[in-house]
């Protein structure tokens, strides 16, 4: 009797349920192999070895995320409610998998330190969404920031508290909601928010406006 189909997500899925029993230190290629019923020779021929297969586990984990955080940056209309809510989805995204399995969020958090091309590659692809957010924000007349790459990578790097897995001890703090409020309110500053065009317009049409020379 032959080997059942096997196909990269498959392994995958067998890898995920294999690191939730065994842990990431105990978890092996055999494990794996074994939960789906097939010859880790099998497994190695989609995947090369050990910290390959490691890897697209944790890639998988991560792609999750995304498309909820591009819908949001896709999305049309004023440029710093869209930031905020795009950085509300990405906190959300985080806390959920801590809440919902903290064993396993533990598990793929330890994966991650020893996937560094993978995670900066999901960072990379994060900066992208932000920069494009701020991007249509200058172009719009509500930000002005000179760099929409550097300053989609500043956004990061300024809320990392509230999404990276090194903080989750954090997240139950309940005075964590306004400390976000206060690093938003920083950011959009440096951003250089102002109203949109059309309010602005609004306000110049207004009578007993003073105009400045």
């Amino acid at each position: 009797m032959g080997e059942p189909a096997l196909t990269p997500e498959r392994i995958l899925e067998a890898a995920e349920e294999v690191l939730r029993r065994f842990g990431p230190e105990k978890a092996t290629v055999v494990d794996v192999a074994r939960a789906i019923g097939v010859t880790h020779g099998s497994v190695y021929r989609h995947f090369a070895s050990k910290a390959a297969l490691r890897d697209a586990v944790v890639r998988r984990w991560l792609d999750a995320m995304m498309p909820p955080l591009e819908a949001v940056a896709a999305e049309e209309g004023p440029a710093p409610a869209r930031l905020r809510r795009w950085l509300e989805v990405l906190i959300a995204a985080k806390r959920r998998r801590a809440a919902g399995d903290p064993e396993l969020f533990a598990t793929y958090s330890s994966l991650a330190k020893q996937a560094r091309e993978v995670v900066r590659a999901h960072v990379d692809a994060l900066v992208d969404q932000a920069a494009r957010i701020i991007a249509d924000g200058v172009a719009r007349g509500e930000f002005t920031a000179a760099d929409p790459a550097a300053a989609g990578r500043a956004v990061l790097h300024a809320t990392t508290r509230f999404y990276s897995p090194a903080h989750a001890g954090e997240w139950s703090d309940p005075a964590i909601g306004e400390a976000f409020d206060q690093v938003w309110l920083l950011l959009v500053s440096g951003l250089g928010a102002r109203e949109p065009k059309a309010a602005r317009n609004r306000d110049a049409a207004r009578p007993g406006r003073i105009k400045r020379k």
